[in-house]
C-alpha cells in the first residue's frame, strides 16, 4: 500500500466525520478514486457519514460490483437515502442486483416519506415470538446481533407487537417459563407515518433508548433510536435556520459552489424584487426627501428596528411550531400577545428614539413622525413575524422557507411608508427643516 493511501486510511479510520466533511468538498470524480482505494468496510463507514446527494453520484462512477458491495455493507437507513438520490436506471439495476432481504428494506425505507419516522427508523431488530420459553428466549438472545438488540421486544406470530420483555424478569424465572406471562403490554410505539419532529420531541420527554415502529396492523417494522433522533432533530433545526435566509436545507460549509449557486439564487432574485417594492413606496415620496434631506437620514433606523423587532417574533414563533406548542387553539393568543409586546416595545423604543431626534434637529414634527413610524411598524412587524409561519404552516410549506425574506419586505414597506407617510401628514411642522435644507 502506498504511504498516502495508508495515510487516507487511517485518517478515515480514526475521524470518519472530518473525513467525510473534507471528501464532500472533492468533485465526485476525485472522491470516487478515493473511494476505490479504500478498503470497502472503511469506504462503507465512510459513506454512511456522507450527504446523500454528494455520495450517489459517486457511487454512480463506481464499478457496478463495487458499489454493491459497498451498498450491501451500508447500513439500511443511510443505504435508503443514498439510493433515493440515485439516477432511476442506476437506482434500479443496482436494487435488482442486490439480495432480495436486502432490497426489499431499500425499497420499504425509500418508499416512506420524508421527515416520517419510517424514513428515519433502523429496519434491523431482533424480537421474540411470545410463545418462547425463558430457555429459548434466552438462548435466542444469546445468538442476536448486538447492533439489532435495542430492548427486548416481543412479537405474537403475525409479527404484530405484543410489548417488551425486563431482563431482570427474564432472568429470574424458571427456564420452562413461557414468556407471556413476562411481557410488559403497556409499551410505546409510533406510527410510521409519524413526522419526525414529534418522534424526536417524543423521544426527548421520555428519554428513550429506542421507540418502536408498527405500521397500521400494528407490525413490529423497525426503531428510532435514540442518538439518531436527536441527529435529526439537530438537522432539521438548523436546515431550518438556513431556510429562513433562503439558503438550502442540504447545503453544507464545503458544498460545491453549483450546489451553493443553485440553492441560494432564486431566494437572491426574489429578494431583489421585494427589495424593488420597498424601493417604489421610497419613490412615491421623493420630492418630500427632496426636500427635507433628514428623511432620509433616519429611514434606514425605522426599518431596522421594525426588522429587529420581527425577527424576534418570527424566533419565538418558529420554536413554538417546532416544538408542537402553538396548535389552532393557542394560535390567536399567541398572535396578540407578540402584538401587545411589538405595541409596548415600540413606544419605549419610540420615546428614546424621538428625544434624541428632537436634540439632534431641535424640530418637534420630526419627533413626532418618527415616534408614530417606529410604533406602526414594530407593532406590524410583530404581527408580521407571529403570522407569517403560521400562513405557511397553514399552506402546507415549511414555515421555515425564507420566512426572513418575506418578513424583510413587510418591514420594510411598512417602515418607509408610515415614516414618509406621517413627514407628509406633518409637513408644516417640518418647513424649518426645508427652510435650512441646503
Amino acid at each position: 500500500m502506498k504511504p498516502l493511501e495508508s495515510l487516507l486510511r487511517t485518517f478515515v479510520e480514526l475521524h470518519p466525520e472530518d473525513a467525510a466533511r473534507s471528501l464532500e468538498s472533492l468533485p465526485a470524480d476525485e472522491a470516487g478514486q478515493l473511494f476505490e482505494t479504500l478498503p470497502e468496510p472503511v469506504a462503507a463507514r465512510l459513506a454512511e457519514r456522507l450527504n446523500p446527494h454528494i455520495v450517489a453520484p459517486i457511487f454512480e462512477r463506481l464499478e457496478p460490483d463495487h458499489a454493491l458491495r459497498l451498498l450491501s455493507a451500508i447500513a439500511p437507513r443511510p443505504a435508503s437515502a443514498i439510493v433515493h438520490y440515485l439516477a432511476s436506471d442506476v437506482r434500479e439495476r443496482m436494487l435488482e442486483q442486490l439480495p432480495d432481504q436486502t432490497a426489499k428494506q431499500l425499497r420499504e425505507l425509500f418508499a416512506y416519506p420524508a421527515e416520517t419516522a419510517g424514513a428515519m427508523m433502523e429496519p434491523r431488530v431482533v424480537s421474540f415470538p411470545i410463545d418462547l420459553t425463558v430457555e429459548q428466549a434466552t438462548a435466542a438472545i444469546r445468538k442476536a446481533r448486538r447492533d439489532a438488540l435495542h430492548y427486548l421486544y416481543v412479537t405474537k406470530r403475525d409479527g404484530s407487537l405484543a410489548g417488551v420483555l425486563n431482563m431482570r424478569d427474564l432472568l429470574l424465572s424458571e427456564p420452562a417459563s413461557k414468556i407471556e406471562s413476562l411481557v410488559h403490554r403497556n409499551v410505546l410505539a409510533v406510527p410510521e407515518t409519524m413526522p419526525s419532529d414529534e418522534v424526536v420531541a417524543l423521544m426527548r420527554d421520555r428519554k428513550f433508548l429506542a421507540l418502536p415502529v408498527v405500521d397500521l396492523d400494528g407490525h413490529l417494522r423497525g426503531v428510532v433510536k435514540h442518538n439518531e433522533a436527536l441527529e435529526t432533530g439537530q438537522l432539521e433545526a438548523f436546515e431550518d435556520l438556513q431556510k429562513m435566509v433562503g439558503v438550502g436545507g442540504d447545503e453544507r460549509a464545503l458544498s460545491p459552489v453549483s450546489v451553493v449557486v443553485k440553492r441560494r439564487l432564486p431566494w437572491l432574485i426574489v429578494n431583489l424584487v421585494t427589495a424593488f417594492m420597498a424601493a417604489s413606496v421610497v419613490a412615491v415620496f421623493e420630492d418630500t426627501i427632496a426636500k427635507i434631506a433628514a428623511l432620509a437620514v433616519l429611514l434606514p433606523i425605522v426599518s431596522g428596528q421594525g426588522g429587529n423587532s420581527g425577527a424576534q417574533s418570527l424566533a419565538i414563533v418558529m420554536r413554538g411550531l417546532a416544538l408542537r406548542e402553538i396548535f389552532s387553539g393557542t394560535r390567536k393568543r399567541v398572535v396578540m400577545k407578540e402584538v401587545t409586546a411589538g405595541l409596548f416595545n415600540g413606544i419605549a423604543v419610540a420615546v428614546v428614539t424621538a428625544v434624541a431626534v428632537y436634540f439632534w434637529k431641535w424640530n418637534v414634527g420630526l419627533a413626532l413622525v418618527i415616534l408614530l413610524a417606529m410604533i406602526v411598524n414594530m407593532v406590524a412587524a410583530s404581527l408580521a413575524g407571529a403570522v407569517i409561519p403560521m400562513i405557511l404552516k397553514s399552506l402546507g410549506r415549511d414555515p421555515a422557507q425564507s420566512a426572513s425574506i418575506f418578513l424583510t419586505t413587510v418591514t420594510d414597506i411598512v417602515g418607509f411608508a408610515s415614516f414618509l407617510g406621517f413627514a407628509v401628514l406633518f409637513m408644516e411642522m417640518l418647513e424649518p427643516l426645508a427652510a435650512t435644507t441646503p
